[in-house]
């Protein structure tokens, strides 16, 4: 009687701490589902591999792989891993980068590209599932290399995770935020941004 009344609490707290995180604006994709097998003695054992990224499309995003004998148990489990290894990506202007970047991981490569607005999202496959669960309004992004989607969107996550905004590299310089912001020159500003600047 104690046992399960001491695993009813354990519950309660987990319960209680999923309930925390508002998971009503996390938006999930499916980026990729594949059948894979695995020769045992008897035969084959046949699995789904699911890929999906989940992000709340205000500057986290985070991705997952589940494998399991059920497509949906597989997406179910590549999901939650998804959410548990969320980043937050310092966005310019909540809408783009705040500045070009290259990502590599195998021999998938990716460059993204900050832009003006009005760009839209020109991005294609896995990367435009990541994009646009981070929230990016406007974006270059071209993939170079493998096209394998596990390899892609880690090169997504590589080149995303070295971007700085003008706070943090203010504040490594020791200079103003509008020292730094006055130097750009890449004209992903929205225009209204830039007269106010000069």
């Amino acid at each position: 009687m104690a046992r399960e009344d001491q695993r009813e609490g354990r519950g309660g707290r987990d319960r209680r701490r999923r309930d925390e995180e508002p998971e009503s604006e996390l938006v999930d994709k499916l980026v990729h589902i594949n059948r894979v097998a695995k020769t045992v003695k008897g035969g084959r054992n046949f699995q789904f591999a699911a890929l999906a990224v989940v992000g709340d499309q205000k500057g986290r995003v985070g991705f997952g792989q589940g494998k399991a004998r059920e497509v949906p148990e597989a997406i179910r489990k590549a999901t939650e891993e998804a959410k548990k290894t969320m980043v937050r990506i310092p966005l310019r202007e909540g809408r783009t980068l705040h500045h070009d970047a290259n990502g590599r991981w195998g021999a998938g490569k990716v460059t993204l590209r900050a832009a003006p607005p009005g760009t839209g999202i020109i991005a294609g496959g896995p990367m435009r599932a990541v994009l646009e669960s981070l929230g990016v309004q406007d974006v270059v992004a071209k993939s170079v290399g493998s096209s394998n989607p596990y390899n892609m969107i880690r090169a997504t996550f590589d080149a995303l995770k070295g971007q700085n905004s003008p706070r943090t590299v203010a504040s490594k310089r020791g200079l103003k935020v509008a020292d730094i912001v006055n130097r750009r020159n890449d004209g992903a500003s929205a225009p209204e941004a830039v007269d106010s600047q000069s």
